[in-house]
């Protein structure tokens, strides 16, 4: 038998059907993951169309200024004259964005560290634990204001702030997974028909890891849309040209007492957003629960 045959045998991690026809069904029998879907959909249709969707310049301050919703702005206008719903509109492209990027590096880096840790042990787990339970002391909120102040106002320093404050989250998901990993007989399989330690981490520990990971990024998500909106909503976001959910909230400070508009409805869609976030994450969570147990 060819060495190539036996790490197919016996290095290689056993394989599952897809199983995501069952989660499609999963979804259409939870009513609040189908509601989740839906809001989110809606959500994600206003970032994609953003400019086509929004009737106005979010910018121009063309209006009457502290106007309620009417039919040619259903939202109303701010104390500017700007037209709330295009404000709206616009950042949601700016809030989807910041949550989806910085999950994704935060993903990277944080199961990145994590798998070397656990796969490597020794000096290697020690170093790098030693600092994930550095940044697990701090909530991942002081952090990415820390780190916001130190980097600057902007998207690029939010995403940044925001990514590097839930790299530990990852990290620990990830080296908890692979310690368990790679005592199993496949790995020592590997190792014995000389898989490289990379080829081990890479093709047969991480693609078993993946279950709790991507339901912590679900979480992560809108943790992250909630971290700008906060940081925004501080002072401490994108620059105040730019209309994000929680600048805008910031900004209805002062007329919130006669201007009811101006923070209720940001402070819904940052809170639609999220819950239906959830949703989906709590059904994703149910059906690899079950994938896990039944070995779909």
């Amino acid at each position: 038998m060819t060495q190539e045959a036996v790490l197919d045998r016996a290095g290689a991690a056993p394989r599952r059907s897809s199983g995501w026809a069952r989660f499609a069904s999963l979804i259409l029998a939870d009513k609040k993951a189908l509601v989740g879907l839906v809001i989110l959909s809606l959500f994600v249709v206003a970032a994609v169309l953003g400019p086509v969707l929004s009737p106005y310049d979010p910018n121009a301050m063309d209006f009457d200024m502290i106007v309620g919703p009417s039919w040619t702005h259903p939202l109303g206008t701010d104390d500017l004259g700007r037209d709330l719903l295009s404000r709206l509109i616009v950042g949601t492209q700016i809030s989807l964005f910041v949550g989806v990027s910085t999950v994704a590096i935060a993903l990277v880096l944080g199961v990145g560290l994590g798998v070397l840790a656990g796969y490597l042990g020794g000096w290697v787990d020690h170093v790098i634990m030693r600092y994930i339970d550095l940044q697990w002391a701090f909530p991942n909120f002081i952090i990415a204001v820390y780190l916001v102040a130190v980097l600057g106002t902007g998207l690029v320093n939010v995403i940044v702030a925001i990514s590097l404050a839930f790299v530990d989250d990852f990290a620990r998901i990830a080296r908890s997974m692979v310690l368990s990993i790679k005592e199993e007989q496949y790995i020592a399989a590997a190792r014995t028909v000389g898989v490289s330690d990379f080829r081990i981490m890479w093709r047969h520990i991480l693609p078993n890891a993946t279950a709790p990971i991507i339901v912590q990024a679900t979480v992560s998500v809108s943790y992250a849309i909630l971290g700008e909106a906060s940081l925004s909503f501080l002072g401490l976001g994108v620059e105040a040209a730019t209309p994000t959910w929680g600048l805008i909230l910031s900004e209805s400070r002062s007329f919130i007492s006669r201007a009811w508009w101006l923070g209720i409805f940001p402070g819904l869609a940052i809170m639609l957003t999220v819950l239906s976030i959830n949703f989906l994450g709590d059904a994703l969570r149910d059906f690899l629960d079950v994938r896990e147990g039944r070995g779909i």
